[in-house]
């Protein structure tokens, strides 16, 4: 899945196109390196965005396509 809709599905960030703009703008890393909206995530990736002043440290445990709202923190883990 691509790491736009992955940050949307997740509910991580709210719209995808804010997620498409926040990848070409540099504020979204996987694995350490700067992404771009069509990476590939994968199960074990780890996603540093940085969301204003805070910045969030996550672990994807889980790819779906659709999920329930309250489902929605299920598809990665908090570090």
């Amino acid at each position: 899945m691509r790491l736009d809709k992955y940050l949307k599905v997740s509910r991580l960030i709210k719209r995808r196109t804010v997620a498409n703009e926040a990848c070409d703008a540099g504020r979204v890393s996987v694995n350490g390196k700067p992404a771009r909206a069509s990476y590939d995530v994968k199960i074990g990736d780890r996603l540093t965005i940085a969301l204003g002043t805070r910045e969030v440290t996550v672990e994807v445990v889980g790819v779906q396509e659709t999920v329930a709202k309250n489902d929605a923190a299920l598809l990665y883990k908090l570090l």
